[in-house]
């Protein structure tokens, strides 16, 4: 029986005509495979199957997932990212449980914070926000410090401003979903939060704007509403806003405190890479 596999053009001009074609073919296709996206089992014998190519620095791994997941695609991500997708896909490093409620926040890039003060970090926290009875996967942004405008020297906190000229809207009621914002994306591979992407302002690819030390692991619940929306909402929230919430009740509150406060900034991102 022929196995149902499809290569996309961009994983065709990474692995080349031969290999791709070999695959196309069956002879080096899984007999069965778990799907990098859902992480349940999958025959290419039975159900169209995606070929997921990772691209690192130095390395790539072709990965495979139910084409009801996720299209045929190219992830790029750093060496270090695709050395810990490459434990997850293969199972040499266990991943512990993921928390059943709101993360801890992740921290990500530095960010330029006001001469005297700290250097600023932005904190990334994961967590399922209703709206309108529906649950979304959100994630919320909070600086360490206060974040100065590049190229300054300023004591104001420009945060929230730098992001409005971006595209992402000031919220006043956290009830109403944010507008999808284009040229921005969230990257997840294998169940990990990996970056929060936007366009290159010098043209070209992505750049990621947020990029996490360690991937952050999403909880299963999140996993599985995102696998479905596609789309993420991203809450900021300038330093001291919001805080580390251990549940999701206790930061839809400080959501809500931040929005009638003036200090907080939203936007829907499109899901990049595999769930």
């Amino acid at each position: 029986m022929p196995r149902m596999l499809d290569v996309s053009e961009d994983v065709r001009a990474e692995i080349g005509d031969d290999e791709a074609d070999r695959l196309l073919a069956g002879e080096n296709a899984p007999g069965s495979y778990d799907c990098t996206s859902c992480r349940t089992p999958g025959d290419p014998e039975q159900e169209r199957t995606s070929t997921v190519l990772f691209v690192g620095d130095e390395t790539a791994v072709l990965a495979f997932a139910h084409a009801t997941c996720i299209p045929s695609q190219v992830v790029r991500v750093s060496e270090v990212q695709l050395q810990g997708a490459v434990r997850s896909i293969t199972g040499e490093e266990p991943q512990g449980p993921a928390p059943a409620q709101a993360q801890a926040p992740q921290g990500g890039v530095p960010a330029q914070a006001p001469p005297g003060t700290q250097q600023a970090v932005l904190g990334v926290t994961s967590g399922l926000v209703a709206i309108d009875g529906t649950l979304h996967p959100a994630l919320v942004v909070e600086p360490t410090a206060p974040i100065a405008r590049p190229g300054t020297y300023g004591t104001e906190d420009e945060f929230l401003p730098l992001l409005i000229e971006q595209g992402f809207h000031p919220v006043s009621d956290v009830n109403v979903p944010p507008s999808l914002l284009g040229g921005w994306s969230v990257l997840l591979a294998v169940g990990q939060l990996h970056a929060i992407l936007q366009p290159n302002p010098v043209g070209g690819g992505q750049v990621a704007w947020w990029k996490a030390h360690q991937p952050l692991q999403v909880t299963d619940d999140w996993r599985t509403t995102v696998n479905k929306s596609k789309t993420v909402l991203v809450f900021a929230a300038p330093v001291g806003s919001i805080g580390q919430q251990p549940r999701e009740d206790l930061l839809r509150d400080a959501l809500e405190k931040a929005a009638a406060n003036g200090r907080l900034v939203a936007a829907a991102l499109p899901l990049a890479g595999t769930s």
